[in-house]
């Protein structure tokens, strides 16, 4: 099949979509949009157009890494630059089309800025977070209709493969070391040994698997890339599957990803119809066919070898390691297994060389680093920096830092077996050993923010808690001593702890990492080590002093009403309490019944900012002693 053919096609499909003679819109409809109303503003728009008889062409995008800004909407009309709105309503889509489309009016007040330069609006690009970002593997999220083959291809995708069939496979595989890129799934072994590795393996079939399995809270990476840029993964794994000799290839996805399985499906159904996948692709000898497979949900199996297992129909178990994968793993047979992110990446290389990619990032760690910005930061979504960036241009300069003027206290990084690092770690490098060293990992991509009112105790319980329930407890310092640590904290934050818990979580830590078998295990103690050495005070005033620094431990702290701020008419308090127990005392000063207060904060929110009368008090005790059991009013 001639690809030059295949891309003249798509090439002028593309030119058709993106003419300026008549105008185009796109909708971001990723996962994230969806919750926040996009389809609702597809809607909006579409009948609108209907209705008006307007010549426009709607297309559905993938996360443009705006999330927080979401629904996103791009509006190209030929006279005006491409202009991207954020927080659109069904009412803004059908004022956009009546201002924008059939008028002259851009409805400036909704833009978040445009998409070109020009003399009547500042760019999106003139935002502080792209001074840092470099986007790489999301180059194509949020701009292209990721069910539409031709976009991919008119913006160089599968052009890769006419170049790989005239490479050997030791040539591929060399490009790959040489480039210096290493597995975006969190361990960060170098994805050119990993395939030299497999080729090298014995065995009479050797498999491809794209580990899809993104489980981790806070994270969502991996589901942007297959709902926004499908095809860049399918590509990278027939590149993985040349290297390696693979004919079969997997991608493990969790159920959960509805719209992500639903998309990777269309787009390799799309790419073996066209040629570019299955039998013979682009007239070559060569096969590869992919299968989508869909996991239950199981945290376990983002680990390799259980997720292998699952696939092979077995429990979601890990196994002793060596063998690896790479020589033993699917079927028994050699198998590679990458992520999504690394999959996506490969394509770049070998279309602009090993040496591109190798002069961006630091000596060890290179490329881009894609993270989903999470938590206490103004602008949460997807970022990608180059490996190497400080944490603080992250978290500050391309999330916009911590909203509502309140401090930053910590950044939660690599997943819930990551560590919590402090303020003072803020100028560390973004890459795999910089963060290790730290005590934090690299992980999947997960960053989570956390200001001031976060208590680091309470941080550490709740990722430990969600470790420990997915653990498949096949290994018993993983099962049952993940759960110790997880009483000891849990009795610290409830005020029940001992001192000498501090002491006894640090050992107990270091066994569970001696005694378990995969990563999960290993690291599960990460939030509890770097909390207690980052914030060890947080610890001894939980524990010595009964006192939640954060004001946040429910059983540490206790609501009070200030008699002085009170205004005597305001029952904002009294009403929205659903425990009653709220109620005006002497002089119609408003008491808390610390007895029937379940601590919900619905009162301090109700109450108006102008008196800012109800306060939360740590340790409980320091309210007085008049109002723990007050006399109501006659």
């Amino acid at each position: 099949m001639n690809f030059s053919k295949i891309r003249s096609e798509a090439v002028s499909d593309w030119e058709r979509f993106k003419s300026k003679e008549r105008a185009h819109i796109l909708v971001g409809t990723s996962t994230c949009g969806r919750a926040a109303g996009a389809l609702e503003v597809l809607d909006a728009l579409t009948k609108k157009i209907e209705q008006r008889g307007i010549d426009a062409e709607i297309a559905q995008v993938g996360c443009m890494g705006h999330c927080y800004a979401e629904p996103l909407v791009i509006v190209a009309k030929p006279g005006l630059p491409a202009i991207a709105y954020g927080y659109v309503t069904p009412g803004m889509a059908s004022v956009i089309v009546d201002n924008c489309l059939l008028k002259d009016d851009p409805c400036l007040e909704f833009a978040l800025g445009a998409l070109e330069d020009n003399e009547l609006i500042p760019t999106i690009y003139d935002m502080p977070r792209f001074e840092y970002e470099n986007r790489l593997i999301l180059r194509n999220c949020g701009d292209i209709d990721p069910q539409n083959i031709n976009h991919y291809i008119a913006n160089g995708g599968y052009a890769t493969l006419e170049s790989i069939f005239k490479m050997t496979q030791k040539g591929l595989i060399d490009c790959i070391k040489k480039s210096g890129l290493r597995g975006r799934g969190g361990a960060g072994f170098s994805t050119g040994e990993k395939w030299e590795i497999t080729k090298n393996a014995p065995g009479k079939a050797t498999y491809v698997i794209c580990n899809a399995d993104e489980g981790d809270p806070g994270a969502f990476m991996d589901r942007a890339i297959l709902e926004g840029d499908p095809h860049a993964v399918i590509e990278g794994m027939i590149i993985a599957a040349y290297g390696v000799g693979a004919s079969q290839g997997y991608i493990y996805v969790r159920a959960e990803y509805p719209l992500a399985v639903q998309t990777i499906q269309h787009a390799i159904d799309q790419a073996e119809n066209l040629g570019v996948l299955g039998h013979n692709i682009l007239g070559s000898k060569f096969n590869f066919e992919i299968e989508v497979f869909r996991g239950s949900g199981a945290f376990v199996c983002g680990e390799e070898t259980a997720l292998i297992a699952s696939i092979e129909g077995r429990r979601g178990m890990p196994y002793n390691r060596p063998p690896y994968p790479a020589t033993r793993g699917l079927f028994g047979m050699p198998t590679v297994v990458n992520n999504v992110k690394t999959f996506a990446t490969a394509p770049l290389i070998v279309d602009r060389g090993a040496n591109w990619y190798n002069s961006i990032g630091t000596e060890s760690s290179k490329g881009t680093a894609v993270f989903a910005l999470a938590g206490k930061v103004v602008n949460t979504g997807l970022v990608e920096v180059p490996m190497g960036t400080a944490l603080r241009s992250v978290v500050n300069d391309v999330g916009g830092g911590v909203p509502h003027g309140k401090k930053f206290k910590a950044v939660q990084i690599g997943g819930p077996s990551g560590g919590c690092l402090p303020e003072s770690a803020l100028d560390l490098p973004v890459d795999f050993d910089s963060l290790t060293e730290a005590g934090a990992i690299f992980g999947s991509g997960g960053m989570v923010v956390l200001d001031e009112d976060n208590c680091m105790v309470e941080a550490a319980r709740y990722f430990l808690d969600f470790t420990q329930k997915e653990s498949c407890g096949k290994c018993t310092m993983c099962r049952l001593g993940s759960k110790h640590m997880l009483n000891m904290l849990e009795d610290i934050v409830h005020g029940n702890g001992k001192i000498e818990y501090l002491d006894l979580l640090t050992d107990l830590a270091a066994d569970i990492e001696e005694g378990s078998l995969c990563g999960l295990g290993k690291t599960a103690p990460n939030p509890v080590l770097t909390t207690l050495r980052y914030f060890h005070d947080e610890y001894e005033a939980h524990i010595i002093e009964k006192r939640c620094p954060a004001l946040s431990c429910k059983d540490l702290i206790a609501y009070y009403i200030l008699p002085d701020k009170c205004e005597r008419s305001c029952d904002a308090c009294v009403g929205i309490c659903t425990a009653e127990a709220i109620f005006s005392g002497k002089k119609r000063i408003k008491v808390v019944d610390q007895d029937k207060c379940v601590k919900c904060d619905t009162c301090v929110a109700a109450c108006p900012p102008e008196y800012s009368a109800i306060i939360r008090v740590s340790p409980a005790s320091a309210v007085p002693e008049t109002e723990k059991r007050p006399e109501k009013a006659k």
